[in-house]
């Protein structure tokens, strides 16, 4: 099934071109399935990016999902037009009294920023709180990785000397969990960041499971509530050359940057993109719809705030 997503929303055209079947919602109005309710808070600046890089993997499912876009009412957008957050974009207090079977928190260009400096801060934490009862499943990517484990758990996050940038290699510390289900024993994932977690943190705090990590980039896969809570330092969404972008833009502006490690064919741009993560990536997005959405989600939407840890059957 496509994920059914609001009329003219630029994705679906951008999407069309790569063969990615997107429905919009007046198409899925005619079809009688109850759709997975997902929310997408979009922490970053250029929002019409990032939700194509989402639904790209999302659209990726047999399962009918319904999109809902959510913003931060305490901070004005500067890269995404007014008229497109007005037409597609709800505000937290819009959506306060509902519930959704998933939702996906993005990460932010804030990271260099003690998580209290961050002007939204205290918006964002009740969002948290928010989901950890009104949502049977969320994701927490990059930036909002670390604050979600600082909000809930304590964890703190680290300057890296340098940014974290590149392709990494990572392993699997527990096979049998079903978000990796299907994973090799090694996959890649994008990294762009300034600040870290460390795994050692992670250990010593018992509601913590770490998941992945990589000898270079360091922990990557965390699950807390069994899968009610997920944290992922990395960006499995990025596109193929969203690091070339970064790279090209930093260089432009005269900013020190490294190049991406392990990306470029022979460390050489000239040589194009060495894509090694898209279908690891596809994997990830649709175990966590099929086993921490779909099939743990109540029938009731209203007995979300009333569930525990998600259950597996041995």
């Amino acid at each position: 099934m496509p994920l059914n997503v609001p009329h003219n929303l630029p994705a679906i055209e951008i999407l069309k071109q790569e063969n990615i079947f997107v429905m919009d919602e007046q198409r899925a109005m005619r079809q009688d399935i109850r759709p997975l309710k997902l929310a997408l808070l979009n922490l970053m600046p250029v929002k019409i990016t990032t939700e194509t890089d989402f639904i790209r993997l999302l659209s990726n499912s047999p399962l009918q999902v319904e999109l809902d876009f959510i913003k931060i009412k305490e901070h004005q957008s500067k890269n995404t037009p007014r008229l497109h957050l007005a037409t597609f974009y709800k505000n937290f207090e819009d959506i306060q009294a509902d519930y959704y079977d998933g939702m996906i928190i993005t990460g932010a260009p804030v990271e260099l920023l003690d998580f209290e400096e961050v002007s939204y801060w205290n918006e964002l934490r009740c969002i948290f709180d928010w989901a950890a009862r009104h949502v049977t499943s969320t994701l927490y990517i990059c930036w909002a990785a670390q604050a979600g484990l600082y909000h809930f758990y304590g964890i703190p996050k680290y300057p890296l000397e340098k940014k974290m940038f590149g392709i990494f290699k990572h392993t699997i510390q527990d096979i049998y969990v079903p978000l990796v289900r299907g994973f090799d024993d090694e996959f890649y994932a994008p990294h762009s960041r300034h600040t870290e977690i460390r795994k050692e943190d992670i250990l010593r705090t018992p509601e913590l499971k770490l998941i992945s990590e990589s000898q270079e980039s360091g922990v990557h896969l965390v699950m807390a509530r069994n899968g009610r809570e997920i944290f992922i330092t990395g960006h499995a969404e990025y596109a193929p050359d969203t690091l070339d972008k970064e790279y090209q833009r930093d260089r432009a502006k005269g900013l020190s940057i490294e190049m991406p490690v392990h990306y470029y064919r022979g460390n050489d741009p000239s040589k194009g993109i060495s894509v090694r993560w898209r279908a690891h990536a596809h994997l990830l997005f649709k175990n966590w719809l099929n086993y921490y959405v779909y099939q743990t989600t109540p029938f009731i939407p209203e007995e979300i705030e009333s569930m525990g840890d998600i259950k597996f059957e041995a």
